[in-house]
């Protein structure tokens, strides 16, 4: 809760909120409590991104979530995540979202990842570059984003496009 709260001006313009008049988000315990009943129906997978500071240290740098995950005919999900300011351009979030998609395609046997990301977040848009996610198009009034719905631009990657795995074409 403190990393949010320290991040809160950093996040704000990317943050889900919801357009209910009136309506708030669920708390952090609720949130949590959330992610885990989707996990435990295999609907989701939250992830905390952590890093190892200079003196061996490991601290909470940022979250990422496989969510929307489909069975059957369609085997896909979509990630999102967010990172820790002073952490954000070190590569901590392509690594992340590379070890995630490469657990959702080789262990649990999911065919596509999709990432969805607002045309003016330039650090995420350089995520989807360097991972080599395609750009699939705009979305237009996607999510309901800082109080209004807002365009996103659509990513995605398939197993098949990548049999090297995320992690070892970002490797190279």
């Amino acid at each position: 809760m403190e990393l949010r709260a320290r991040n809160r001006d950093w996040l704000t313009p990317w943050d889900a909120t919801n357009p209910h008049p009136g309506g708030g988000l669920p708390s952090f315990r609720q949130m949590v409590r959330g992610l885990n009943e989707q996990a435990r129906a295999g609907a989701a997978l939250p992830f905390a991104i952590t890093e190892r500071d200079d003196d061996g240290v490991t601290r909470l740098a940022g979250q990422l979530t496989v969510s929307n995950i489909l069975w059957g005919s369609a085997m896909m999900a979509t990630a999102g995540y967010w990172v820790d300011q002073a952490r954000a351009g070190r590569g901590i979030v392509p690594t992340a979202l590379a070890m995630a998609t490469d657990h959702c395609f080789k262990v649990l046997g999911l065919h596509r990842m999709e990432i969805n990301i607002r045309p003016e977040n330039a650090p995420s848009l350089r995520v989807a570059e360097k991972l080599g996610f395609r750009d699939e198009g705009l979305r237009v009034r996607y999510l309901h984003i800082d109080g209004e719905w807002a365009d996103h631009r659509s990513f995605a990657v398939t197993a098949d496009e990548v049999p090297e795995g995320l992690l070892g074409r970002l490797g190279r």
